[in-house]
């Protein structure tokens, strides 16, 4: 399994991002495509905001996405399935590159047709323990015309993101600025952060 974590890591080393597909194996992307959708019929997602506890606001000039918030205690299989891959490759960053990171938590993304996310820092102004930003597509037979980039803004200027189901991208909170461009299809993921609490 540490094969995957390489390409994350160098790709941080390199240029202050990391991307690789197939990090996820196809059926577990489908399960948790599956679980995401039940979540979204079953009307157990909300609208996102932005900021975090007084700060918190809606609004969907910023952000469209609907979320649903992963249960690291009680997991189903599934995430259990993605949590213990998440866990194994903290402990593997942390033993290889120190970074101290001693918690994280995730979320089920759906952005629905049209919807976006304007151009930001996964960074709290309050709160700095969000250490690295992990996105991680659940979409099926993802096509270039069907929008929903990722944009990453680093110093060399803009990298384009397809979020091609599987694939992983792995980033620092606090220094990387980044954006959904609209979906022109319902676009899937499980997005969440590495924590030094």
């Amino acid at each position: 399994m540490e094969e995957k974590f390489e390409p994350l890591i160098q790709g941080i080393l390199d240029e202050n991002f990391g991307t690789a597909a197939g990090f996820f194996d196809a059926e577990l992307v489908a399960g948790l495509r599956k679980n995401l959708l039940h979540r979204h019929e079953d009307g157990a997602m909300h609208p996102a905001g932005v900021g975090k506890h007084f700060t918190f606001q809606k609004n969907l000039k910023v952000r469209g996405d609907l979320i649903s918030w992963i249960d690291e205690k009680n997991p189903g299989p599934l995430e259990r399935q993605f949590l213990d891959q998440i866990d194994a490759f903290v402990q593997y960053l942390n033993r290889t590159c120190y970074t101290a990171i001693n918690g994280y938590e995730f979320h089920y993304a759906f952005y629905e047709t049209g919807s976006f996310y304007k151009r930001h820092l996964d960074q709290f102004h309050n709160d700095r323990g969000r250490k690295f930003s992990v996105v991680s597509y659940l979409n099926d037979d993802w096509q270039p015309e069907d929008g929903g980039e990722l944009v990453l803004y680093l110093d060399g200027g803009e990298k384009i993101i397809q979020p091609e189901g599987g694939r992983v991208v792995f980033f620092k909170a606090d220094e990387i600025e980044h954006e959904v461009k609209p979906a022109l299809r319902d676009r899937l993921s499980i997005a969440g952060w590495l924590l030094s609490l």
